[in-house]
């Protein structure tokens, strides 16, 4: 029906929602839809973001229903959350617009013929059907200081390995890439090292880099960051004292890396959790496992996923988290191409993609081979143009949680 295209594009766009609603008579829709349609009118009312479905979900059954309504609304909310963009929604919308324009003319060109209204207004209102829709767009600034500033001599989040640094270059708002290894190649102890080394670069005003983990013990990964920020090892960390631990951490850290305690990893959990922190930086591990996606494949599931996680980086860097197939085992040098579950659809919503490889050759079990396959980040003023796409050998100390360049 109509009606779920036009709510679903009301929760998703707030644009939309704006100039169109007014059009929509609460008579055009069926009795049942209206407490949805009541709810995200109260969602608007007191936010500024657009709902989730849950949101719109909360706000309905705050209020009562009638026998067999709850059942009606809850089967339809369920639908509302798999239907995609209805490419003709906006047809729709506009035929609303001018079927209410239209019939608000009527009346008024009759009133204006009785001489109660002026011919101005009649005049003033036909216009309106011709009228394009009024969207708030901002443009990019012209301005080459602050181009340059922001995107060059500004470093923002800068990584603990210096060979990174002059390869990729800081982190930014609109940055999203991936790192992808074979299972116990250290892909927790490289985002603790260098999550670490971000979190104590961050003002105290700044906002949390948020780590979503669905791979490991929550607190393990804690424990990491722990070992990371103060390089101690197990034993020095059980003798240790813990107040003084503790206040090491905090005065480096500012407390800034807050791992949420999930059972899943859901789309619309980060989103809210992402909404409330406002964060600086968020780290998805494993990002092939948030759920909240449907396709027809399992590789345009995925694609989805990263797509969303693209558009996440809009307000502030993403970091996830992948798998190599098996075709990367025992190899130095991972490539796109050893990407799990993949295509083209993970690596092309990717700025920048690290592998991470590693060989069972004797004297190389702390050895790790980093490289970067694709690379579209501008960089700082100290990156080399010629590391762009650089093979790294590395150091991992996983008694401290860490990676280190070798000399």
């Amino acid at each position: 029906m109509f009606e779920l295209s036009i709510l679903k594009e009301f929760i998703t766009n707030k644009d939309s929602y704006i100039n169109y609603r007014n059009f929509l008579r609460k008579e055009d829709l069926t009795d049942e839809l209206k407490p949805i349609f009541d709810a995200v009118d109260l969602w608007y009312k007191n936010n500024a973001e657009p709902p989730a479905i849950e949101d719109v979900a909360n706000l309905v059954f705050t209020q009562p229903t009638k026998d067999g309504q709850r059942d009606y609304l809850k089967a339809t909310l369920n639908r509302l959350d798999t239907i995609n963009g209805v490419g003709t929604v906006h047809n729709l919308l506009e035929s609303f617009k001018q079927n209410k324009i239209l019939l608000d003319l009527s009346s008024l060109a009759y009133d204006a013929q009785r001489g109660y209204k002026p011919l101005s207004e009649v005049l003033a209102l036909t216009k309106r059907l011709e009228e394009p829709i009024k969207f708030e767009i901002e443009y990019v600034t012209d301005d080459v200081e602050e181009l340059l500033n922001d995107t060059l001599r500004t470093p923002v989040l800068r990584w603990r390995l210096d060979s990174l640094n002059r390869s990729l270059g800081s982190l930014r708002k609109g940055d999203f890439g991936f790192v992808f290894a074979r299972p116990e190649t250290g892909k927790t102890t490289f985002l603790a090292s260098e999550v670490t080394a971000m979190a104590c670069q961050l003002t105290k005003e700044a906002g949390p880099i948020l780590w979503f983990n669905n791979e490991e013990q929550s607190k393990k990964v804690k424990k990491r960051c722990l070992q990371a920020v103060l390089g101690w090892n197990k034993e020095q960390m059980l003798s240790g004292n813990p107040a003084e631990m503790y206040r090491k951490y905090q005065e480096q850290t500012h407390g800034k890396i807050k791992i949420p305690t999930l059972k899943t990893t859901n789309r619309r959990e980060i989103e809210a959790i992402c909404q409330k922190e406002k964060p600086s930086m968020i780290v998805i591990d494993q990002i092939d496992n948030v759920t909240g996606f449907k396709a027809d494949r399992k590789d345009l599931e995925l694609g989805e996923i990263y797509k969303w996680a693209r558009n996440l980086a809009e307000d502030f860097p993403v970091l996830g988290v992948s798998q190599a197939d098996v075709t990367g085992e025992n190899q130095r040098w991972l490539y796109m191409n050893h990407v799990a579950n993949a295509k083209t659809e993970k690596q092309g919503a990717a700025d920048f993609i690290i592998g991470i490889g590693k060989i069972h050759d004797q004297g190389y079990e702390y050895i790790r081979f980093i490289n970067i396959s694709k690379n579209k980040l501008d960089g700082d003023m100290d990156t080399d143009e010629k590391m762009k796409h650089a093979k790294i050998e590395v150091k991992i100390r996983p008694e401290i949680a860490r990676y280190e360049d070798l000399l």
